[in-house]
């Protein structure tokens, strides 16, 4: 996890610098011209959470950060060793935090860039903290779905034995 974690904030912030030191703020770039009106770079910043929900939450989004932080490390340590797929998840969030901390941190704000026109600008670890989520839900809904599963085998094996000893 830690590595995983390492990587994410090294790639957040290399991204950032990268738009920073190419784009003036509320530049666009399109990579792409032909799905220009689709995709674009777009340097913007946040004050506030995803999306630019609670602009100016500074100090409340790094208290956040931190705690969000500290939760997953405790947890991280009580994880059976199998469990690469949760430690991938949480890394990937922890990564994230940690990116767009060291932005609140460091200039007050969080760097945006990544834009799709049907959705609001983010940046790398915005995303890393998504997919981090999104990996933990699928893996806890699985566990929950195999659980139930072999609860209905065991019911329907002993269920089963009944029936044919009885008939």
């Amino acid at each position: 996890m830690p590595v995983v974690a390492l990587f994410t904030v090294a790639i957040d912030q290399v991204s950032k610098y990268v738009v920073v030191s190419n784009l003036e703020l509320y530049a666009s770039w399109a990579p792409i011209p032909a799905i220009a009106s689709w995709f674009d770079f777009s340097y913007v910043t946040n004050t506030g959470s995803a999306f630019g929900l609670f602009q100016n939450g500074g100090m409340f989004f790094v208290i956040i950060s931190i705690i969000v932080s500290l939760v997953i490390l405790f947890y991280h340590k009580y994880l059976p060793d199998g469990a690469w797929l949760v430690r991938l998840s949480l890394g990937l969030q922890l990564g994230g935090a940690l990116g767009n901390l060291v932005d609140r941190l460091r200039l007050g704000h969080v760097i945006d860039f990544i834009h799709f026109s049907f959705w609001p600008v983010f940046n790398l670890a915005d995303s890393a903290i998504v997919c981090g989520v999104a990996l933990l839900a699928f893996l806890l809904l699985r566990e929950d779905w195999l659980e139930r599963k072999a609860a209905q085998q065991k019911r329907g094996d002993g269920a089963g034995e009944c029936a044919s000893s009885s008939g």
